[in-house]
C-alpha cells in the first residue's frame, strides 16, 4: 500500500502528458534544416512540411540555419525547449559528423529525440566523356592501373557527395584523388567540363545531363536502380557487391521532449508519407519516403554511426 502515491503519481503525469498532447501543437512548429535553401535537405523538408502539418493539425514554419556541416541547426534543436515546438531535419551527416569533427557541440545518441525517418535518395556515379571507361568494372580498372592520376570533384569535405567516393575508393580499392568544391552545383559542372573526371550526384541533379549525353553514368549507388535513370544499373549489379550509399533525411527533436508528442508529430508524418499525391512529389524530385517508428530511426543511427567512425579514421578525414 505504501507504493499506492507513487502510482497515483505517475498516473497523474501520464494523464496530463496526454492530455498536452492531444491539445498539441497549439502554435506553429519550427522546423529547423541545418543547411541554405536549394539543398536536398531544404527540398526534402518542404516538400514534406504542408502535408506533415496537414495532418499534424497546425503549422510548420521552415527555418534554414546553416554552418559546420548542419552542426549549427542541428545544435540549435539540441538547446531548444524539449516541447514539441523546435524539431529539426538532417541528413546521413547525423551519423557522419560525430567522427568528422574533433569536437562536437552536441551529443547525437543523448541530446536528440528521433521522431522517425523522411526519405532516402540515391547518388550516381558519373564520369565526363573524356574518361575511357564505358562501365564500373572499367572505371575500377583504369584506376587502379593509374594510381592518384583520377580525380572526383565534392560538394567539400565531410559531404555526401565526398563520403559515397570515400566509401566507393575504400569498397573498390582505388586511389582517385578529392577535389573539393564549395557545392555540389560547382563539382558538377566541372565534372561535365572535364576539369574532374568524375563525381557523386544526387540522381536528381545529374538526370537532365546523363539524358543529354554530357554526363556517362555507370552506376547508382542505392541498393535498386533509380526511376530516374531506370537504365543505369547499381554498383552492385555493375560488380561492385558490397558497396550501397544513400543520403537519408531524419527529423527529431530536443531529448527530453514527451514521448506522446514525440509519437503524435511521428504519426502525424507517416500518414503524410502515405499521401499519393506526396509520393508523387517525392518520387519527381528523387525521394523515396521512408516511414517507420521512432525506434527504428534511433536504431539506423546507433548502427550507422559506428560505420562512418571507422571509415573517416581508416582514411584520415577530418573537417579540421
Amino acid at each position: 500500500m505504501k507504493f499506492a502515491p507513487l502510482a497515483a503519481l505517475a498516473a497523474c503525469v501520464l494523464a496530463v502528458g496526454t492530455a498536452g498532447a492531444a491539445a498539441y501543437p497549439e502554435r506553429p512548429v519550427r522546423l529547423i534544416v541545418p543547411y541554405a535553401p536549394g539543398g536536398s535537405a531544404d527540398i526534402a523538408a518542404r516538400l514534406v512540411a504542408d502535408t506533415w502539418a496537414k495532418e499534424l493539425g497546425g503549422s510548420l514554419v521552415i527555418e534554414n540555419r546553416a554552418g559546420a556541416g548542419g552542426n549549427i541547426g542541428v545544435d540549435a534543436v539540441a538547446k531548444s525547449a524539449p516541447d514539441g515546438y523546435t524539431i529539426g531535419l538532417q541528413t546521413v551527416s547525423l551519423a557522419i559528423n560525430p567522427a568528422l569533427f574533433a569536437q562536437m557541440p552536441y551529443d547525437t545518441l543523448e541530446d536528440l529525440a528521433p521522431i522517425g525517418m523522411v526519405a532516402s535518395s540515391q547518388h550516381v556515379l558519373v564520369v565526363n566523356e573524356k574518361v575511357p571507361a564505358q562501365d564500373l568494372q572499367a572505371l575500377i580498372a583504369h584506376a587502379k592501373a593509374h594510381p592518384r592520376q583520377m580525380n572526383y570533384g565534392s560538394a567539400g569535405v565531410g559531404s555526401t557527395f565526398h563520403m559515397s567516393a570515400e566509401l566507393f575508393k575504400a569498397v573498390a580499392g582505388v586511389d582517385i584523388v578529392h577535389v573539393p568544391y564549395r557545392g555540389g552545383g560547382p563539382a558538377l559542372v566541372d565534372t561535365i567540363g572535364g576539369q574532374v573526371d568524375m563525381s557523386f550526384p544526387v540522381v536528381s541533379a545529374a538526370q537532365q545531363h546523363v539524358q543529354g549525353g554530357k554526363l556517362r553514368a555507370l552506376a547508382v549507388t542505392g541498393p535498386q536502380r533509380s526511376a530516374m535513370l531506370p537504365d543505369v544499373p547499381t554498383a552492385r549489379q555493375a560488380g561492385l557487391p558490397d558497396y550501397v550509399f544513400e543520403t537519408w533525411f531524419m527529423v527529431f527533436a530536443p531529448a527530453g521532449t514527451p514521448q506522446p508528442v514525440i509519437d503524435k508529430l511521428n504519426g502525424a508524418l507517416n500518414a503524410a508519407l502515405d499521401s499519393p499525391a506526396l509520393k508523387a512529389r517525392m518520387a519527381k524530385e528523387g525521394f523515396d519516403p521512408t516511414p517507420g517508428t521512432p525506434q527504428a530511426a534511433r536504431q539506423r543511427l546507433e548502427q550507422e554511426m559506428p560505420k562512418w567512425a571507422q571509415l573517416i579514421k581508416e582514411r584520415g578525414i577530418t573537417a579540421d
